[in-house]
């Protein structure tokens, strides 16, 4: 009798045929073996009996060699199957576990011709070879039902099981077993997972599931789970979504999410498993963003603030999909912090420039607040270069005119930090992280080009984060972005300060040959081209 079923799109059990047991003779040979937690006996892993099986494959072929010169093979009668003795964990259970191997008779041809038996007998014996591992269940001498498993690796499991523990526990069972009168075998071909699905088996037999599933592996477990729902075993599905909603499982997580949102339409209780990763709150994550972002801008201490600064930046640069408006993280809030420390930094500066008895040392609390709430716009602005958002930040910083001349009142210890954001822009703009109008550039070098280059020198001996070649790149990118006229301006006046302070002042050597040639040699170039044609 045949009939065929797939359970699920994971466990393939095509193939389920009944049929009578094989009769035959049979050579038995111990295999190793392992115990699972329910304390049976399960089969050994497909690699082992793999490398068993070539052993034996390999010490059959040196007999049959060794006998080729006799006139006569004799085929060596298979001995009484032996049990192994080994006693399991759980004395409610048995188990026997053994190897049969079939041997083909051997026809008169090969007798009469022993040399051409020992040529085509050693494959034939491997092609007839049949090897089966024997599983036994509660009290195998009571076991009114076999079933056996044939895996992908060319393996064969038979276990020796009981029909009403398989019927009250497995709705796949109950459902072929009601179709049909009683049979004594049951095979079940291509399956995925044999290890597995004579452990999830063996659960069956168990009376407390979850305590079987104790120091198990979670992809262990995730694998017993895809077994018992394919089996409908309803109790093991329940015990395995209990396990997952305690144990640690962060770096499986995508694994466990897929297999349980798998169990969705099946009507088992999930949602104890997901609240882990999905909120059922409707507070949307643009509130929680911004509130990070408060707590980490008002922190005063120095090692946690400057920690937690990396974190965010380094967690929103790996998120692409912030970056790419998929998702909508609230420009308007981080827009709204930015000006905040705007405001908070210009009261400092003035505060800074009317009060004679400051010490301009870094300990003194108003050097510190400077210091601290540049350092919070310069990461606002690096958060908005990695959303690509930026544009706005540089229209904002260009109208800080007061800002920008408190900034050459006061010494060049308390305001560094703040041409640090300067360059940042520059930075922004040469890498096109960030596109303000022309106009925007053009006030960008009239209003802070002066104070940077002012700055220089203490940035490249007094800032380890000041990285002086690519803030050169930016600021020449930037000069090259403006009409040739406005470039021209800058450029010569940039020459005549660094031929004064050299080193002190940026290198811009490379914007100047390019804007060289731009105006003394592609006007020849262009003169020669209408000319030749």
């Amino acid at each position: 009798m045949h009939f065929h079923s797939e359970i699920s799109s994971t466990q393939k059990m095509s193939d389920f045929r009944v049929r009578r047991l094989e009769q035959g003779q049979m050579r038995t040979r111990s295999v190793p073996i392992a115990v699972t937690p329910g304390g049976f006996w399960c089969c050994p892993s497909p690699a082992v009996l793999q490398k068993s099986l070539e052993y034996h494959n390999h010490q059959n072929k040196k007999k049959i060699l060794s006998t080729a010169p006799s006139k006569l093979i004799s085929v060596p009668q298979a001995p009484i199957p032996v049990v192994n003795n080994a006693t399991p964990s759980n004395p409610s259970s048995s188990a026997v576990v053994s190897e049969h191997i079939s041997i083909g008779p051997t026809s008169d041809s090969a007798a009469k011709s022993p040399k051409a038996a020992a040529e085509r007998l050693p494959k034939r014996n491997v092609e007839n070879q049949h090897r089966r591992i024997s599983v036994g269940f509660g009290q195998p001498a009571t076991s009114d039902l076999k079933i056996v498993l044939f895996g992908k690796e060319g393996i064969a499991v038979e276990m020796s099981v009981h029909r009403s523990i398989l019927i009250e526990h497995s709705s796949f069972f109950a459902d072929k077993f009601s179709r049909q009168s009683p049979v004594p075998c049951v095979e079940i071909a291509d399956c995925e997972d044999v290890e597995i699905f004579v452990e999830t088996v063996g659960l069956m037999y168990c009376n407390e599931v979850k305590h079987r599933l104790i120091k198990q592996s979670v992809s262990r477990v995730l694998r017993i789970l895809k077994v018992a729902e394919s089996l409908g075993f309803r109790t093991c599905i329940k015990s395995c979504l209990d396990y997952l909603e305690v144990v640690p499982w962060v770096g499986e997580e995508e694994n466990v999410v897929s297999s349980v949102r798998h169990l969705h339409s099946r009507n088992y209780s999930i949602s104890p498993v997901l609240k882990r990763v999905f909120s059922e709150t409707s507070k949307p994550p643009n509130d929680t963003l911004a509130h990070i972002m408060e707590l980490v801008l008002k922190s005063n201490e120095d090692r946690g603030r400057r920690e937690m600064r990396s974190l965010v930046l380094k967690l929103l640069k790996e998120n692409s999909f912030w970056t790419d408006g998929s998702v909508d993280i609230c420009i308007g809030t981080l827009y709204s912090l930015c000006q905040s420390c705007l405001d908070s930094l210009m009261d400092l500066f003035r505060q800074a420039s009317k009060s004679s008895g400051i010490s301009f040392e870094s300990k003194d609390p108003v050097v510190r607040k400077i210091a601290l709430e540049a350092e919070n716009l310069l990461w606002l602005v690096e958060i908005l270069a990695v959303r690509n958002t930026a544009d706005e930040f540089a229209s904002m910083w260009v109208s800080q005119n007061e800002l920008a001349q408190l900034h050459a009142e006061l010494p060049v210890m308390l305001r560094h930090k703040v041409s640090c954001i300067t360059a940042r822009i520059f930075v922004g703009i040469g890498r096109g992280e960030m596109l303000p109008s022309k106009e925007t550039r053009q006030l960008l070098l009239h209003v802070w080009l002066q104070p940077l280059i002012d700055d220089y020198n203490w940035l490249q001996h007094g800032c380890r984060q000041f990285d002086r070649k690519v803030v050169e790149e930016g600021i020449g990118q930037t000069i090259l972005t403006l009409p040739l006229e406005d470039q021209q301006s800058i450029l010569l006046s940039w020459l005549e300060r660094f031929l004064k302070v050299g080193d002190k002042c940026p290198n811009l050597q490379r914007a100047f040959e390019v804007w060289w040639r731009r105006t003394f040699l592609r006007p020849h170039f262009e003169q020669h081209g209408k000319t030749g044609r």
